[in-house]
């Protein structure tokens, strides 16, 4: 990436506190760097999600570590935020854009298990497996996925880090911890992955394992610098999933997976699927579905492949399977 020099002195860029944010908003600030030829400060900014302790479905959803962020920005504090893009609210709020979105790392939710084992091996063998995630979503889908094993397991509500997730499994607390893949990867702890899960499993939250450039609408000079960090296979991938999400009137803790696929590497098809599923957390009822168009060639279109497949699930009882809603 060639670098384009840009008037101005260091960027500041906003960041949560903790290790996988100040990892994450390293590496785009290297990115950025690298594009617009200014150095970047990382500016550090502690939301309430990071300082409660309270489940995420009852402070308002993952969209509570986004909110901080976004003040900031509006009040001129940062010049730019990076989010973990599952993170994000559906509505673009009025002041910001969302100048870029870097290519996707691996999308896949991660067990991390007692003794190395699969969640297949674990299930069977562990009468029922103590399971820790703070998502209703991957619940209810590790539940289907053991009942269709002719099994059981409890899954306990867990937040925090992700050592202090991970300490419930060395500590013997739990059998095994769900989390994004792309997380661990990026703190450089894959090896600690035991099994990853398939999309065909367990399908990831809307926009996992993407990163979000958000800077003010009003500075163009610097949304044109970010813009060359934009991935357009991964925007428009996520910009259906979220769609999905947005048209389900689904918060972020609502139980909803979605996945854009881009097959090969998504550089030579011509077509683009998009699965959805929507569950009770207990995994007693799903709704998952599939709709397949050509790539997207716009965010437009990529929204409406999103609406479509929407409006099937709903069809197929999907609202009534949604604990959390946001309209």
């Amino acid at each position: 990436m060639n670098a384009t020099p840009c008037a101005g002195g260091p960027l500041r860029l906003g960041t949560r506190r903790s290790a996988l944010a100040l990892a994450q908003s390293g590496t785009v600030a290297e990115l950025v760097t690298a594009a617009t030829g200014r150095p970047v400060e990382l500016v550090e900014i502690t939301t309430y999600g990071d300082v409660s302790r309270e489940s995420l479905a009852s402070i308002g959803g993952a969209g509570v570590f986004v909110s901080a962020l976004r003040d900031a920005l509006l009040a001129g504090e940062i010049d730019l935020a990076v989010h973990s893009l599952k993170d994000l609210p559906t509505a673009q709020p009025e002041g910001l854009t969302l100048a870029a979105v870097p290519p996707r790392a691996d999308p896949r939710d991660a067990l991390v298990a007692r003794g190395g084992l699969t969640f297949e091996r674990l299930a069977v063998t562990a009468g029922r497996a103590r399971v820790g995630t703070g998502s209703a979503r991957r619940a209810g889908q590790l539940h289907a996925w053991a009942r269709a094993l002719g099994c059981e397991i409890e899954t306990v509500p867990i937040r925090g880090n992700v050592d202090t997730r991970i300490g419930y499994v060395r500590d013997g607390e739990l059998d095994a911890v769900v989390l994004a893949a792309a997380g661990l990867h990026r703190l450089g702890r894959g090896e600690e992955i035991t099994d990853l899960l398939a999309p065909d499993v367990v399908l990831p939250a809307p926009g996992q394992g993407a990163l979000a450039v958000e800077c003010a609408s009003s500075d163009a000079a610097l949304a044109a610098g970010l813009a060359v960090l934009d991935d357009p296979l991964t925007r428009v991938a996520v910009t259906a999933e979220r769609s999905l999400l947005a048209a389900l009137e689904a918060g972020c803790s609502a139980p909803v997976g979605a996945y854009a696929d881009l097959p090969d590497g998504g550089r030579t098809v011509t077509e683009m699927r998009l699965r959805g599923a929507v569950g009770t957390p207990d995994g007693s009822a799903l709704v998952q579905l599939s709709i397949t168009g050509p790539v997207p060639a716009s965010d437009g279109e990529a929204a409406a492949l999103g609406r479509a497949l929407a409006d099937e699930m709903l069809a197929k009882g999907a609202a009534g399977l949604m604990g959390e809603r946001e309209h």
